[in-house]
């Protein structure tokens, strides 16, 4: 592998890991949410990730004379989550139903903060390979010299 295959793969990862933490925060400010534009309470979503081939455009002209199998990764979709809905009983809240129940997203804010801690973990590993890279294409340059 290549330094530039190298950095776009990292970069890749970073950038998948961007969204999944963006996702993440959005859970965690609509935790308490009962009313959308949608209607109904929020729902919890996720990130599907997917690999994908990591190809330049240079890539794209030599793949038939230099087979090579790299995957980065592509964010496929934001998906809704299928948990239900979480019912509690406050009947003096404005979206309690006819019991007094009202309609919670189920978003666990441990899971959420694990979620984001890992997602942050991997962005930095990411980051320290591009780090890395970095080096050995300075000291690369150096031995030319």
């Amino acid at each position: 592998m290549d330094f530039m295959t190298a950095l776009d793969v990292a970069a890749s990862g970073m950038s998948a890991q961007r969204s999944y933490i963006n996702v993440i925060s959005m859970n965690l400010a609509n935790i308490k949410t009962t009313r959308t534009e949608e209607g109904g309470a929020y729902v919890r979503k996720s990130v599907s990730f997917e690999s994908a081939p990591v190809l330049s455009p240079f890539d794209e002209r030599m793949r038939e004379s230099l087979p090579r199998q790299v995957q980065g990764v592509l964010v496929r979709g934001i998906v809704n989550d299928q948990r239900p809905f979480k019912r509690i009983h406050e009947p003096g809240h404005p979206d309690a139903d006819g019991q007094g129940y009202v309609t919670y997203p189920d978003i666990n804010v441990v899971e959420e903060m694990a979620n984001m801690m890992t997602t942050m973990r991997t962005y930095e590993a990411n980051a320290k390979s591009i780090e890395a890279v970095k080096s050995m294409f300075n000291k690369a340059l150096t031995i030319g010299q």
